[in-house]
């Protein structure tokens, strides 16, 4: 038995068991969802629909949203012009599996419509991970404290601990000797003999 279902703008011919990769849909990995677009319905007996085949359809198990092939685009604008561009693109697509045919009934069985997820972001359903939780620290026993009546803590003197003063290795600084400018001790000067004096004495040697 097959069928040939319309989904994102292509038509597909399979049959129960078949792998195949259509256009991005809005499901997630593991959900089963159903395709109720089916243009014909293939087996001891062939259906034509329509347009489509009434109360038909084809259902699937998602595998998982993959990327196509990577496709370059190279466009040069104008000769003797540096005026080019490189844009490469990845069509996002989802891997299913085909997993029964309805030739009848497909309105009744309650699984979910494959819509386009084009536009849509779809995030990965990732395994909760169980947080440890932090080991417990085993705690030092604090130490007893004996507590004092106030009468016995004004008894006891607080005792200040006074550091020794080491003695001093400094030399002592020798006196140093000032001296007073514009006080030098003035020298006695010996005045010339006058002339007075020097004619007594010719005098006296005349008269000898």
């Amino acid at each position: 038995m097959f069928a040939v279902l319309k989904t994102g703008g292509k038509q597909y011919k399979v049959s129960s068991g078949d792998v195949l990769r259509v256009e991005k849909l809005d499901a997630q990995a593991g959900e089963k969802i159903q395709f109720n677009e089916i243009l014909l319905v293939g087996g001891a007996k062939t259906v034509v629909g329509s347009p489509l085949v009434a109360d038909a359809g084809v259902q699937a198990e998602v595998i998982e949203q993959i990327k196509g092939v990577k496709t370059i685009n190279f466009v040069k604008r104008r000769r003797k012009h540096s005026s080019k561009r490189t844009k490469g693109h990845r069509q996002q697509l989802t891997l299913l599996r085909i997993t029964e045919i309805l030739a009848k009934g497909a309105k009744k069985s309650g699984v979910k419509e494959a819509l386009s997820g084009t536009g849509l972001i779809i995030e990965k359903v990732s395994s909760p991970v169980k947080s440890e939780k932090p080991s417990k620290v085993a705690k030092s026993p604090t130490p007893e404290v004996k507590l004092k009546t106030i009468s016995e803590a004004k008894t006891v003197p607080a005792t200040k601990k006074v550091a020794a003063k080491k003695p001093s290795t400094a030399k002592a600084k020798k006196p140093v000797e000032v001296k007073k400018v514009g006080t030098s001790e003035k020298k006695p000067v010996s005045k010339p003999a006058s002339k007075k004096t020097k004619k007594v004495t010719k005098e006296s040697n005349n008269g000898s």
